[in-house]
């Protein structure tokens, strides 16, 4: 297909009536892949609670939406609970099955990046399930570095499996102080 044939990929705030279609994607890859170090997809109930969470500390939820399909999702939640980290959050992003390579994640990750640093958060980290390849490359295309690998932390399909860590900063990143 042309690119002036491809069709239009709308990112926006996710809603309510994404979360059928959402759970549908991350299942897949809860059941097909490494992205995710779950072993059982969640329910939509599940999803709907993790998302309230994530909007609760007011933090984005997008999707991608293709055509009226939900063709992906993105999501930035806090890197960890203890005070000290409060300026630093992670992404996570995740495609529909056969929707890959058509600059879906890229977009995505771009305006999670965008929102993040709008809200003033200094780093953000990828957590990325078995060190997938495509994944750090989106990462490093979208200006993240490499911060380590943990060994064989997860086991899955059989397997023990690794995590990298990829980091950026937003916006003043380290270079000043936070707000109080």
């Amino acid at each position: 297909m042309s690119p002036s044939l491809s069709p239009t990929i709308l990112i926006r705030a996710s809603a309510e009536d994404d979360l059928t279609q959402v759970q549908a994607i991350y299942a897949h890859h809860v059941l097909h892949g490494t992205a995710s170090f779950e072993l059982e997809p969640p329910s939509v109930d599940d999803i709907r609670q993790r998302r309230a969470a994530v909007l609760e500390r007011g933090l984005p939820y997008l999707v991608a939406e293709c055509g009226g399909e939900i063709v992906g999702y993105a999501y930035a939640t806090l890197y960890r609970p203890r005070p000290a980290y409060r300026h630093t959050c992670e992404d996570s992003i995740y495609v529909r099955n056969g929707r890959h390579g058509l600059g879906i994640g890229r977009k995505l990750l771009d305006a999670l990046i965008d929102q993040c640093t709008a809200a003033g958060w200094r780093q953000m980290l990828a957590v990325i399930g078995d060190s997938n390849p495509a994944s750090m490359a989106l990462h490093a295309r979208c200006g993240f570095h490499a911060a380590g690998t943990l060994r064989a932390v997860g086991f899955k399909h059989g397997k023990w499996r690794d995590t990298a860590l990829m980091q950026r900063a937003l916006g003043e990143g380290d270079r000043t102080p936070p707000q109080p």
